[in-house]
């Protein structure tokens, strides 16, 4: 019997923590720790993504985009999306988040907004590499995964910033 392709988090609850929330809202934006296993046979990259579909942009929000992660690797420590600490492994990338920085960008709702459901997922791809750079468009990087992803697996967390 097959195993199915499962993403982890030793970091991630129900609800984000103050450690992964966005400066602005008292955080200390640091990505999650992701461990991931049973990729499918024929993964040669994985990807990780983190998106906010409930933002109030008419396409979400991009909080982390990486990409080219060697097929070696099934996990990432807490911090792996700051931009300055140069720890990914292999020649992976980390694309510009809609926040404008080419790495991990903490959640941070609208006061008042309500909940906000992240999804945080990790891709299995049939290319070494997406041949995208840091300043890619997210969109264009979807659309790169849409064409590679050989299986995906996902989890979820959520966030909100009450009313002032």
């Amino acid at each position: 019997m097959k195993k199915t392709f499962t993403l982890y988090s030793e970091d991630l609850g129900g609800i984000a923590s103050p450690m992964h929330r966005h400066l602005s809202v008292g955080g200390s934006d640091c990505s999650p720790q992701l461990s991931w296993e049973n990729a499918p046979d024929g993964t040669r990259s994985f990807a990780v993504t983190i998106h906010d579909a409930d933002a109030p942009t008419g396409s979400g929000f991009w909080h982390w985009i990486l990409v080219d992660l060697p097929p070696d690797v099934s996990a990432l420590p807490s911090g792996a999306g700051d931009p300055y600490a140069g720890g990914l492994p292999g020649k992976a990338l980390q694309a510009r988040n809609d926040a404008g920085v080419c790495g991990y960008t903490g959640p941070f709702p609208p006061p008042g907004h309500g909940w906000h459901l992240y999804l945080v997922t990790v891709y299995a791809l049939d290319v070494d590499s997406l041949c995208v750079e840091s300043g890619t468009p997210a969109a264009q990087i979807g659309f790169r995964l849409w064409e590679h992803t050989i299986e995906k697996a996902s989890l979820v967390f959520y966030d909100r910033v009450p009313a002032v």
